[in-house]
């Protein structure tokens, strides 16, 4: 097939323009890789006169972006405008009623409407595409769809928001607390124009959701991802955790249990010696583990302008080179509703507290947590100047609906000073 493949482009922020930049820089070089022309014909953004660094002349201009989808000279339309409605989801429904493919780097409307989406594109022959809508530049989506489709997925693990991980990093190599690091990050431009998005896990959990529906055969459920964003996360316990040899991340993990789908966005703790562990700055990483193939690693950048646009480019080969993969990787008729299942697998817990400094204080805690099943393996008291002593457990393994049974008798034994702090310690 020698025609070219015409492209028409719904958001001209940091992505869009950074596809156009790779169009134009590697125009002979997408052709070649990909046996046919990839051309931009169309374009639309909010405003036509913004400076926005690129040449825009030679494309035709849409105020509403739904127009794209309407348009004779575009095969594919590219959606980067974000947001889980409005014109975003508006512009994907017209493209697949007009015929056209997709290529989305929209996690948000994925993680909410992609199934609903999906069954209507499927049932147009036509293909969403969205590589770019997790993890940015590291090929995750491609690895699930096509590189492990051999395996029965066991575990998808990973530290997928570059925000959080860089206020997590940072606030231990500066020795800052996170509302200075979260103040700092929100100047810097790093965090969403709703920083809850970021720090509350919700950006995260979008991208866990896809991914869990690929690996697993699900439909995207959201909803059933149990989020727990970072802000409850002190100096204090970065410092301790360290000195017990761990790291904090904003962790996804995600398996299919007897109990059904177990999805979760939360600090978790891991060892300082493992790869999730030696993460830092901006940087992304999935784990993907997998009956036949163990264990991968995928780290790299997992945002801004040229990773995110390189992977929009990556699905726009895949189509420009007749490749009709299902959405979700399998038709999207065929994936089964999973049921929500809060984590129900055993794990060592850090369980940080602030006891009063009296005899047998420590042993009235000890004494709770028995009774809840829960054993201590490792137990740090550290300085203080006031009357409550900062005490750091380390337990074995447990689960967290013991936990919680243990933390809720706290308040009883008049010697606990403050709310509790339980961090999951994820094997990885």
């Amino acid at each position: 097939m020698t025609d070219p493949l015409r492209l028409g482009i719904a958001g001209l922020g940091t992505v869009g323009t950074g596809i156009v930049r790779i169009v134009q820089t590697h125009g002979d070089l997408l052709a070649a890789r990909a046996g046919r022309p990839i051309v931009i014909t169309a374009v639309s953004a909010r405003s036509r006169t913004k400076d926005r660094g690129i040449d825009l002349s030679a494309y035709a201009w849409e105020s509403d972006p739904t127009a794209l989808s309407a348009r004779d000279d575009v095969d594919v339309v590219i959606e980067v405008m974000g947001g889980d409605d409005g014109p975003a989801k508006a512009t994907t429904e017209a493209a697949i009623a007009q015929g056209k493919d997709v290529v989305s780097a929209n996690k948000a409307l994925l993680a909410i409407h992609g199934q609903a989406l999906a069954e209507a594109a499927e049932a147009a022959g036509r293909v969403i595409r969205f590589e770019a809508a997790v993890a940015g530049g590291i090929p995750v989506v491609k690895a699930l769809t096509e590189g492990l489709a051999g395996n029965e997925i066991t575990r998808i693990m990973g530290v997928m928001n570059g925000s959080c991980n860089y206020i997590l990093t940072r606030m231990e190599d500066a020795g800052l607390t996170y509302q200075e690091v979260f103040d700092e990050a929100d100047a810097l431009g790093y965090l969403e124009a709703d920083p809850e998005l970021d720090v509350g896990g919700i950006d995260a959990g979008h991208k866990l959701a896809l991914l869990s529906s690929i690996a697993f055969g699900t439909q995207v459920d959201f909803a059933g991802v149990a989020l727990e964003g970072i802000g409850s996360v002190t100096i204090d316990d970065i410092r301790q955790a360290a000195d017990m040899g761990f790291k904090i991340k904003l962790l996804g993990v995600a398996q299919l249990t007897g109990r059904g789908l177990e999805q979760r966005m939360s600090p978790c703790l891991v060892p300082d010696t493992s790869p999730l562990g030696q993460l830092s700055g901006g940087t992304n990483m999935v784990v993907l583990e997998g009956d036949a193939v163990g264990q991968i690693v995928l780290r790299g950048a997992g945002a801004g302008e040229g990773p995110t646009a390189s992977a929009v480019m990556s699905d726009v080969m895949d189509i420009a080179r007749g490749s009709r993969l299902s959405t979700f990787g399998q038709p999207a008729k065929t994936l089964r509703k999973a049921r929500a299942a809060q984590a129900a697998i055993a794990a060592p817990y850090y369980l940080r507290l602030r006891l009063l400094d009296k005899p047998g204080a420590l042993a009235k805690v000890a004494s709770i947590l028995g009774d809840a099943g829960v054993s201590i393996d490792r137990m740090r008291q550290y300085d203080h100047k006031d009357s409550a002593a900062p005490v750091l457990i380390v337990t074995h393994k447990t689960t967290r609906a013991a936990l919680d049974e243990a933390i809720a008798r706290f308040d009883s034994t008049g010697v606990v000073t403050q709310p509790p702090v339980a961090i999951r310690i994820e094997t990885v």
